[in-house]
């Protein structure tokens, strides 16, 4: 729905604001702070940056301020873009997530938060804001989760956008194909003169604000300069400087991105990014976030607040056994390839939308245009070559939505497996939890620490059960607990083994310490259709004997005529009459394994690894080599951002692939 061009003359942009603050609407613009222009509230149109310009160059941005004599001194948006964007005010650094609280007796209840502020109205938003909103309905309310935060302040958001009169030289919205014009996502469009603005309406609420304002008709000279200023911005860009080496290509970017992911150059820039997460910060789309828990002295109160993250940060990536991206390289890699890359296998477009603020906020001065020019040179093409064509968004495996909300549950058993694990039964009647599938897991929620996800080690007709080693705060308390005490869960989440692969085939699972605890429930559901199955081995690892779990359980396994048990540890004293070594010695001359056969695997990754190797020389096929990854999972259904591997978020897409499905990307170092 487009209304013809309408005339603001400037002496009524005042009255616009009005309108905009009409029914409690809290008004967004840019302002003038601290030496930049930034997206803030405003009251007035004179809140607004009057008579000021932008400049930008790589790590540089210059305010320069108009002459009273000069035709443009008047105009409020005759700048590029401000540093900050819409998304402080849609997507907000730090929100309250989740509250929990104990009650006296011992009962427990955690909530899920929204935002609960005044409806929001923006001015002032450019074509390349507008692609990165569009970009953050996907991720955050248009996927199998939603942000519940992010819908409530998107839900009932008004936007006056403003076509690009000027261009910085950082900026390259005409590269991405999202600016200087505007297209879509705004109710009201405004292209500045210098008498006043032509406005056209583009939603039904924008229709009304023209009606409410009383607009006559803009001459048609007036809309004729309003479309040849934003033609003039266009050119102006297209005809800016190249950055170093090759011209930056968008067409086929992402699979000579992907291609490239060894390229010498990730080292070189490495030499010179801090990994101080300024261009995450200032960069319109990237929505990675972390939890902040905080609570009471006691302990019974408590809260999580969702805060921005960046896979700069030392932490993002950090696991027990380390960081999975520990260099500088690593790091920039990760970005720059999910921006132009793998966001499309996830998200069905680009991450970026050519602001250029990565560019003008870095310290350093890289360019991304220039990296991407370097690290993705366009390559010449045979004779007839067909372009490679846009994969589309994965399609997720489960429900249509992920439900965020968590259901109290009951510690009905506490088993102590070893000297820092411990199994607890988890009852409850909640009939999604009780749905869960083997390999799947759960976010388990008590007050004042961390939520971390649990993997679900046995699946009961009224209770689960969690096997828990005590890695650090959170897990720790979780081994400490005694039957009675209540928790909170959300589940289950994440793609469960696929049992279906190995019917009428011969089965091997291979199990390493903690490991064995997602596939205890694939054991279960493979004996309890034992004739669905060939010959079934299972293959388990430990460090010593006093860290094996479900002793008298495999013993019992191990009497069965109708299944094989191996097991090994890596070091034992005189007492340990068992075999010792590694648990690829057990099967590595075992014949019989290979064609036939579908593989389940779990364990540290390097032993994942050496599994992979061995199961793949016995001819067992990638595409049935099934694995379970560990990842940094915060939010369990891929919103976080901390859990990427490659194209794949490990708690949405996974945490069960097939080494097919993994690729080079299994060995990969740091991705």
């Amino acid at each position: 729905m487009v209304t013809d061009g309408r005339f603001l003359p400037r002496e009524r942009l005042d009255d616009l604001v009005a309108v905009l603050r009409t029914d409690g609407r809290q008004v967004i613009g840019p302002v003038l702070e601290d030496g930049a222009i930034r997206m803030a509230e405003i009251e007035s149109a004179s809140d607004l940056p009057i008579g000021w310009s932008t400049s930008s160059i790589p790590g540089a941005v210059r305010l320069q301020r108009g002459t009273p004599a000069e035709a443009r001194a008047e105009r409020a948006f005759d700048h590029a873009v401000s540093w900050s964007g819409i998304k402080p005010w849609t997507y907000p650094a730090k929100v309250e997530a989740i509250t929990s609280e104990r009650d006296p007796d011992g009962s427990l209840r955690v909530r899920v938060e929204a935002a609960t502020g005044p409806p929001l109205a923006v001015i002032g938003a450019r074509a390349c804001d507008l692609a990165a909103l569009a970009v953050h309905d996907r991720v955050l309310q248009g996927g199998p989760a939603i942000d519940p935060d992010y819908a409530a302040r998107r839900a009932d958001l008004l936007i006056v956008a403003v076509e690009c009169a000027v261009a910085a030289s950082t900026c390259f919205c005409t590269t991405m194909g999202t600016g200087p014009e505007v297209t879509s996502g705004a109710d009201l469009v405004l292209d500045e003169l210098d008498e006043g603005f032509v406005v056209r309406a583009d939603s039904i609420a924008g229709e009304q604000i023209v009606e409410t304002l009383a607009l006559a008709p803009a001459a048609p000279a007036q809309v004729r300069r309003a479309r040849d200023q934003v033609a003039a911005t266009r050119r102006s860009m297209s005809k800016a400087v190249q950055p170093a080496g090759p011209a930056f290509e968008p067409e086929g970017l992402r699979d000579r991105l992907l291609a490239n992911l060894d390229h010498p150059r990730w080292a070189e820039i490495a030499e010179r990014c801090l990994a101080c997460a300024n261009c995450t910060m200032v960069c319109p789309t990237c929505f990675c976030s972390g939890l902040q828990v905080s609570s009471d002295l006691d302990g019974r109160t408590s809260s999580a607040a969702r805060q921005w993250d960046s896979c700069f940060t030392a932490g993002f990536a950090q696991v027990a056994g380390g960081s999975f991206r520990p260099r500088h390289q690593d790091r920039y890699r990760q970005w720059l390839s999910h921006k132009f890359a793998t966001w499309w296998d996830q998200f069905g477009s680009s991450g970026c939308g050519g602001c250029g603020r990565c560019i003008a906020w870095c310290p350093v001065g890289i360019d991304v245009r220039e990296e991407l020019s370097v690290i993705a040179a366009p390559v010449a093409e045979p004779s007839g070559a067909q372009p490679v064509a846009v994969p589309p968004p994965p399609r997720h495996d489960g429900p249509d939505r992920i439900g965020l909300a968590y259901v109290t549950c009951l510690v009905a058993e506490v088993r102590p497996e070893t000297a820092d694990t411990t199994t607890l039964r988890i009852a409850t009647d909640d009939p999604l939890l009780l749905g869960t599938r083997p390999g799947q897991f759960v976010m388990v929620a008590v007050p004042a620490f961390a939520i971390p996800p649990i993997s679900i080690s046995r699946i009961n007709p009224d209770s689960l059960e969690l096997t828990i080693r005590a890695a650090g705060p959170a897990t720790s308390f979780l081994t400490r607990l005694s039957p009675g005490a209540e928790l909170a869960l959300r589940g289950p989440l994440g793609r469960p083994w696929p049992l279906e692969d190995a019917v009428g085939r011969d089965v091997v699972i291979v199990a390493g310490g903690i490991g064995l605890a997602p596939l205890r429930g694939l054991i279960d559901a493979l004996l309890a259709e034992r004739e669905r199955y060939g010959a079934i081995r299972l293959y388990v690892g430990a460090r010593t004997p006093a860290d094996r779990l479900y002793v008298e359980e495999l013993d019992a396994l191990a009497a069965r005529d109708d299944l094989l048990v191996r097991v090994t540890v890596d070091r034992a004293g005189p007492e340990w009459l068992g075999r010792v070594g590694i648990v690829t010695q057990l099967f590595r001359s075992v014949t019989g394994t290979g064609e036939n056969v579908t593989a389940f695997v779990c364990g540290p990754e390097r032993m994942m690894s050496a599994v992979v190797e061995v199961l793949s020389d016995l001819k067992v096929a990638p595409e049935r080599l099934w694995l379970t990854l560990e990842r940094h999972m915060q939010c369990g259904v891929g919103l976080c951002g901390h859990c990427q591997l490659g194209s794949r978020f490990v708690c949405r897409d996974g945490p069960v692939f097939s080494v097919a499905e993994l690729g080079a990307d299994l060995h990969r170092e740091g991705l």
